[in-house]
């Protein structure tokens, strides 16, 4: 088979002993069209779940022996680590994540999923969807690996392909981590990874310094006395006091962060009562808590427990009654690039992809990302960027009083395939081969 293989690869794709850009987009140009359009479709219409990624991670291992590595499953769960040595020269990792989302597409794609999966976590069955390009990583990186093993001429080294499992719950790389990755396969001299956003136009590269902030989900559990919702006097109503600890803590960012400091603190649900006039003993808040920094995470978090505490205290609460505040086991820290290999690789993607292909825009917003476990305890000089995923056009339409375009997580998220997963495979050869080539 792989002997096969490598004589499809070689016809297919035509390769020289050298890195021309256009020879390498003219490559995996006939490599999408022959092989890796059908394998994006599959991913797309069968995503799985967080923690239940199995037929995914059997796909991936398929692919990855087909290729030449050398395949170990079950790391961290269903992760997979793809090996190939070389030669002498620097280990480096590109990883890509495997999970969909509990979302039901809504796409109008005519590969849309229809998969229903229960969550191993909740119990609950229901759709799945691949609503945030893990499917473009994925593919991305099976045609990364492809190219990479009918170019071992031009490099030396070992490759590490790491396929993540659970990244939607930020558990997926802190278990390979625990499962010994480094210690089993070796600890990476550069780490590599990059996203699909449908924010930017399709087969732009986008990176900067700090593309991910860090991220906490928090849970407080405000207690009260209830009763007749007629005979509030009689008691301590938990709704008013959570409603006044929602309201309080938008000052930790709008008054205790400094301006140009970023922070967010959401109150992302509320739960409270059954009946109109019964007021409840309990009240539930969920919060999603985002930093950039160490400091700004124990300014905020300590700052939740120190409002909710207080507050309930001006209530009238009693010390054994006053709210429990949890921070979440599904956490992560900011993931911070390293700015010379920013500097090496922009300068390696505008040799070979243009000077238009590649931009550094910051983020608007605080997405988080579990990345950053791999790249920290040791520190490993790492780069994380972001592919665009919708063509000019729909930006246009959108910008005349069309449909806008849809953002991750979105049931209506959808991503121009071809675009995307041909940058994806390019810039991630051309830094693999920038950072490995002889």
């Amino acid at each position: 088979m792989r002997l096969l293989f490598a004589a499809l690869v070689s016809a297919t794709l035509c390769l020289s002993s050298s890195l021309l850009a256009s020879e390498l987009a003219d490559n995996i140009k006939q490599d999408y069209d022959a092989y890796l359009a059908d394998l994006f479709d599959h991913l797309h219409r069968n995503p799985e779940l967080s923690l239940a990624e199995f037929r995914t991670a059997e796909r991936m291992a398929k692919e990855l022996r087909d290729a030449g590595y050398d395949v170990t499953e079950q790391v961290g769960g269903t992760g997979l680590v793809a090996m190939m040595e070389n030669g002498s020269g620097p280990l480096v990792m590109m990883r890509a994540d495997m999970d969909g989302l509990p979302i039901e597409e809504k796409s109008g794609l005519p590969n849309a999923s229809t998969v229903q999966q229960r969550d191993p976590v909740s119990g609950v069955m229901g759709p799945v969807m691949h609503a945030c390009g893990h499917d473009v990583h994925m593919t991305s990186l099976i045609g990364s690996a492809r190219h990479m093993a009918a170019r071992k001429d031009e490099w030396s080294g070992t490759l590490m392909f790491v396929l993540q499992p659970a990244e939607e719950r930020g558990l997926g790389a802190k278990a390979m981590r625990a499962d010994g990755i480094w210690e089993r396969f070796g600890q990476p001299d550069y780490a590599l990874a990059f996203h699909v956003h449908s924010t930017n136009v399709a087969g732009i590269i986008n990176v900067n310094p700090a593309p991910y902030a860090g991220v906490d989900s928090v849970d407080i559990i405000v207690h009260g006395v209830g009763g007749h919702g007629a005979y509030p006097h009689q008691t301590k109503d938990p709704i008013v006091i959570a409603s006044q600890i929602v309201i309080a803590l938008q000052t930790l960012v709008s008054r205790e962060l400094a301006p140009r400091v970023p922070g967010v603190v959401t109150v992302g649900a509320f739960h409270a009562g059954a009946k109109h006039n019964i007021i409840p003993d309990q009240a539930h808040l969920k919060l999603t808590v985002r930093n950039t920094s160490p400091e700004t995470r124990e300014l905020l978090l300590s700052g939740i427990k120190r409002i909710a505490e207080n507050i309930a205290r001006a209530a009238g609460m009693p010390e054994e009654k006053l709210p429990e505040v949890t921070v979440g086991n599904e956490f992560v820290p900011p993931l911070l690039n390293d700015l010379r290999l920013i500097a090496r690789l922009s300068a390696a993607w505008t040799d070979a992809m243009g000077k238009d292909a590649v931009i550094s825009e910051q983020e608007t917003g605080m997405g988080g990302e579990d990345f950053p476990f791999f790249m920290v305890n040791p520190t490993i000089s790492s780069v994380y960027w972001a592919i665009g995923g919708t063509p000019a056009e729909d930006f246009e339409r959108a910008a005349g009083g069309g449909p806008p375009v849809a953002g991750l997580h979105s049931p209506l998220f959808k991503i121009a395939p071809e675009p995307s997963v041909r940058a994806g495979v390019e810039s991630t050869v051309v830094a693999l081969l920038e950072l490995m080539g002889d």
